[in-house]
């Protein structure tokens, strides 16, 4: 009977979910996560590499790739596509956009909340360098503002103004 008592209580000690498991779990780390109450707070920087390419007269598209630098210090990545709608006349080498990140109403701020799609007007000119603006409102739920203005560099000869798309995912790291 004791060796029966000692097995029971063994196994006890033994099995999983019984309160005495003496396997070990990982602790998860915590996003961080900001919750912004106020419109018109700035959250951070988007800054941007984008693709070279040829534009195609009424539009272009290229692929992107982006860091945003919150206010806090912490760094998310995004990759997309930027394209144009409008007049886009010529070849561009690989160019730098940067952005200001304000929210547009109360969200919240981490973990890839910036993905989503953004529009809004854009301008530029290249003759060997160039340069150029857009600014752009977008998001999941049309809640961040990339403004006031972004500037942008780059190379190439190449005239573009009208409409321009971003989308962005997050990337995991």
């Amino acid at each position: 009977m004791r060796k029966l008592v000692a097995a029971v209580a063994a196994m006890a000690f033994i099995l999983p979910g019984s309160g005495w498991s003496a396997t070990m779990h990982k602790a998860q780390s915590p996003q961080k996560i900001i919750v912004v109450k106020e419109p018109r707070q700035r959250l951070g920087t988007l800054s941007c590499e984008v693709a070279g390419g040829v534009g195609m007269v009424i539009g272009s598209n290229r692929a992107i790739n982006c860091r945003f630098r919150q206010q806090s210090g912490r760094v998310e990545h995004y990759a997309g596509t930027i394209g144009k709608l409008g007049l886009d006349i010529g070849v561009s080498g690989k160019s730098y956009l940067s952005w200001v990140v304000v929210n547009t109403k109360p969200t919240r701020v981490g973990e890839g909340d910036l993905a989503g799609t953004y529009v809004g007007a854009s301008a530029n000119a290249a003759v060997g360098v160039g340069l150029g603006a857009n600014a752009l409102v977008g998001g999941n739920s049309r809640n961040f503002a990339l403004q006031p203005v972004s500037g942008q560099t780059g190379t190439g000869l190449n005239v573009a103004a009208g409409v321009s798309r971003l989308q962005l995912s997050p990337l995991r790291q």
